[in-house]
């Protein structure tokens, strides 16, 4: 009896350890992976929430939070913290980064033009270039944010120092266009559909457009790979069945953009990103789609354009030896069937 009940014992043991193996797998297979998107409702990050919509996420078998953050140096800091796994945010951190001692890299390359614009104000018609920057305050996301860093650059290119501009962190969206409003900045750089809202109301227009890759590579001097998927070196290499996933997701998305018409991509985004104007949202992102990779992948000169951005204005860039081989990878979209 003893021996029976000593053998229902084991069994029954076994069983549960192998119930709680076979759950502790299943748990890690659907583990949360967290992406901070630096203002999912700009169209420059479009493909994070177009790929959630499209249920690219869930085909690869993943389970992916999107969570909101208005500024990209602050998804960024979520990163770092290990608050969140990827980030969707410019490429031009993993740069800056690696210049911190910090090692980052873009697993998917969104975009080759940051899809930004330099905006004026209409009650200061005398602002006619960046030299004329000189005394003002200017509009950005965030203190050391991508807007912040190609803010600087403009002025350091015109011969301005350090001191003669003053950036104030605005967001994007509302809280830019008070700012304007208020003239607590006199210019600003920001993205779609901001760009649009300001435009049709007749209360700033362009200055510096750097939407599309022809005018970015006149405004930069060369290719400006900006919205990526970018994730610290660490985790990826640990976690390299998932990162595959995401550039699976991502790539079809960025495949969609390619190949459908941007009324048609208009239709799977939540309809308050069109802030009230659909067709301008829509006329917006028929201009400026062509901004996005159609596969995912890094432009070869890319980085080299970044890091001479970078290095004209930032001491924490400036005189480093920065490899920009550790600061993207091609391995997974090139992977992509």
């Amino acid at each position: 009896m003893r021996s029976s009940r000593s053998l229902f014992h084991t069994v029954a043991f076994s069983a549960l350890l192998a119930a709680a193996t076979f759950t502790s797998g299943a748990a890690h297979a659907a583990d949360k992976i967290t992406i901070m998107v630096g203002g999912y409702e700009k169209q420059i990050y479009l493909p994070a929430k177009l790929a959630e919509s499209l249920g690219y996420f869930k085909d690869e078998g993943l389970d992916v939070e999107l969570l909101n953050e208005a500024a990209g140096v602050d998804a960024e800091n979520q990163l770092l913290a290990g608050a969140v796994q990827g980030v969707v945010g410019f490429y031009d951190h993993c740069v800056d980064l690696q210049a911190k001692g910090k090692f980052v890299e873009s697993i998917v390359q969104f975009s080759q033009a940051p899809g930004e614009v330099e905006m004026v104000s209409s009650k200061h018609p005398e602002i006619k270039s960046p030299a004329d920057f000189k005394g003002k305050n200017l509009g950005v996301t965030g203190l050391g944010s991508s807007t912040n860093f190609l803010t600087l650059f403009m002025a350091s290119k015109a011969d301005l120092k350090p001191g003669d501009v003053v950036t104030i962190p605005v967001g994007a969206g509302g809280t830019f266009i008070a700012a304007m409003q208020q003239d607590q900045i006199q210019a600003g750089m920001t993205t779609e559909p901001t760009i649009s809202r300001l435009i049709k109301t007749g209360e700033a227009s362009v200055l510096v457009d750097m939407r599309t890759v022809e005018a970015t590579r006149k405004a930069l001097g060369g290719t400006y790979p900006a919205a990526s998927l970018y994730m610290e070196t660490s985790w990826v290499e640990e976690h390299k069945d998932e990162a595959q996933k995401l550039a699976n997701a991502f790539v079809k998305t960025l495949k969609y953009i390619n190949t459908h018409s941007a009324a048609e991509i208009a239709d799977k985004m939540p309809k308050d990103f069109y802030v009230g104007d659909k067709d301008g949202y829509v006329k917006a992102l028929d201009e400026g789609k062509g901004m996005f990779t159609p596969d995912g992948v890094m432009p070869e000169d890319g980085p080299k354009t970044v890091l001479a951005v970078l290095s004209e204005f930032s001491k924490n860039v400036k005189g480093k030896q920065i490899d920009l081989s550790k600061t993207y990878t091609t391995e997974f979209v090139k992977n992509v069937k």
